[in-house]
């Protein structure tokens, strides 16, 4: 059977996540470097390690990006638009933005309306996209439709299902309702249970554009034999040398 995809293609939907609290500056040093040499789409990286992380991927097509009011979402607006803005001074281009989860399920629309209209604004006016999580486990489904239509009307750039840390990752049931309740110019992302090769296929049949994935070089070597291609070698003289100072 010939293959539907390119290895490109697929490179491009995954942010290589890096957001164990236990990940250390070394692990974290690390997994810029891998995502460098397989060529993502971004990294999703603690907030502090923001700056270093831009700084790495200066010179590829790779984003920097992190998290704000990760992961229950429950700071003030204030704080989050504070950590947009400190984020994109640090040289975030990719912001993945969690919502109040408790005004949510509270019916507070205007309250979410508000609060990512102000985020979207910060984040556009730098130039970068803001990603919208929702953290679909703990919500029903006029709660996931309600959303999505707040987003579309605010102008985000994706809505994601999760933050990977909740019961329940990326459903195919709520990545269908997602795509059909977002309008076309806002994005899909799948996160949490994105674990190889067939996972990402599948979600990308749905419509999917971006995955969150922290197992990138299991699915991306997948990706490689699949095609007939080399695989990618572990770690290059350069980065072995930049890794040897961690």
């Amino acid at each position: 059977m010939t293959n539907s995809f390119h290895y490109e293609s697929i490179a491009k939907m995954i942010d290589h996540s890096l957001l164990n609290p236990t990940l250390t500056t070394r692990d974290l040093e690390e997994g810029c470097l891998l995502a460098q040499r397989y060529n993502v789409a971004s990294v999703c990286i603690l907030p502090y390690y923001l700056a270093r992380c831009a700084e790495v991927l200066a010179e590829t097509s790779i984003k920097a990006s992190t998290t704000i009011g990760f992961p229950h979402g429950g700071q003030r607006t204030a704080i989050k638009v504070a950590e947009a803005r400190q984020a994109l001074r640090d040289g975030g281009q990719e912001l993945d933005v969690v919502i109040n989860i408790s005004k949510a399920r509270s019916g507070d629309w205007q309250y979410i309306n508000d609060e990512l209209f102000a985020l979207t604004q910060t984040i556009h006016a730098d130039g970068a996209k803001i990603k919208v999580i929702f953290e679909n486990a703990y919500l029903d489904e006029s709660m996931k439709i309600r959303l999505c239509e707040i987003c579309g009307t605010v102008g985000v750039d994706w809505v994601k299902t999760s933050t990977g840390y909740a019961s329940g990752g990326a459903t195919h049931a709520d990545l269908k309702l997602m795509r059909n309740y977002s309008p076309d110019r806002v994005q899909v992302k799948a996160a949490g249970g994105i674990r190889d090769l067939d996972a990402l296929l599948a979600v990308r049949a749905l419509g999917v554009t971006r995955v969150g994935a922290t197992r990138t070089e299991t699915i991306l070597e997948e990706c490689r034999k699949r095609l007939s291609l080399e695989p990618i070698s572990q770690v290059s003289a350069p980065q072995a040398e930049v890794l040897a100072e961690y």
